[in-house]
């Protein structure tokens, strides 16, 4: 993945299955907000293309595990002498991560489209978990060592891998959740969004001014300040990539309860909406009654 074509493409997978998950989640919630499950993945229609999720992140994971294993290393995965050749860990780390992803396709597939190995949502959020988290060890204990800068643009990646860990936990402890399966979309999105900054900072068209790439791909900024800009500008991308897709997020809520707002999801707002004006009733006369009191004192 030390390469920009090595991030976008992961990057692609987790931008379309991330945006999918948060327009799937909000969309069920607005249809039937009572009745709402939570969902590892998310049928595409009712016909064939019903499990294109579940291709696009098991043929998806296996392309970008072919390209990593076989292509990347040109076969050349142990060393003359024996043993596994050191100049192609890398690749073989990243091959390791994506077969997590690829069984997680695989096995939901399999669930889905057989009697075999058949696997409760609960079940299904444990494995993504697990993809994640060997994603998330990949990361933060890379042979490739990552300093500077690198190392602060996958050091924010290792954050969101940690959320998304933590997001498929509670789905699989709070299977009733809107609130949790929409956090896992958007934080999948998230992670997608960040793979391509990532790419488009460190090998593409966006370094910072004060840093360049050496003639070892290495990217050094020309001192401490130049460096610290460089970090306050990735915080400030993040920050930016964090409320687009709260927009997006809020604009798939706004759609899905226009098109297929339930009455029960109406009902909710307007009890919602009761007791809050209600508490500030209850609230206005206790203060009333204190400041009255007060008053009296004084």
């Amino acid at each position: 993945m030390g390469s920009f074509k090595g991030h976008v493409l992961p990057g692609t997978l987790f931008l379309l299955v991330g945006a999918w998950h948060v327009w799937a989640a909000v969309a069920r919630f607005a249809a039937e907000p009572l009745g709402f499950r939570l969902r590892v993945w998310n049928p595409v229609g009712g016909g064939a293309l019903r499990h294109l999720e579940l291709y696009v992140v098991a043929g998806g994971a296996f392309l970008d595990m072919y390209i990593e294993v076989l292509y990347s290393t040109h076969l050349h995965i142990f060393a003359p002498g024996g043993g596994v050749n050191p100049a192609h860990l890398n690749d073989l780390e990243h091959g390791g991560m994506l077969l997590m992803f690829f069984l997680l396709g695989a096995l939901a597939l399999i669930s889905q489209n057989t009697r075999y190995l058949p696997m409760t949502e609960g079940a299904l959020c444990l494995v993504s978990a697990t993809a994640f988290t060997a994603e998330f060890l990949l990361f933060y204990f890379h042979s490739t060592t990552h300093q500077g800068l690198e190392g602060y643009y996958h050091y924010l990646l290792v954050l969101l891998i940690g959320l998304c860990v933590v997001s498929s936990v509670f789905g699989a402890l709070l299977p009733e959740s809107f609130p949790t399966d929409l956090a896992s979309g958007m934080l999948i999105t998230l992670q997608g969004l960040w793979f391509y900054q990532t790419a488009f900072t460190l090998y593409g068209s966006m370094l910072p001014e004060g840093c360049h790439r050496d003639a070892d791909g290495h990217i050094d900024c020309h001192g401490h300040a130049a460096g610290e800009r460089a970090e306050q500008l990735a915080n400030f991308q993040l920050f930016t990539y964090v409320f687009l897709v709260f927009v997006y997020a809020l604009g798939c809520y706004a759609v899905a309860a226009a098109r297929y707002g339930h009455p029960d999801l109406r009902t909710m707002h307007a009890t919602a909406m009761e007791r809050r004006d209600n508490g500030a009733d209850r609230g206005g006369f206790v203060g009333g009654s204190t400041l009255s009191r007060e008053q009296g004192v004084i």
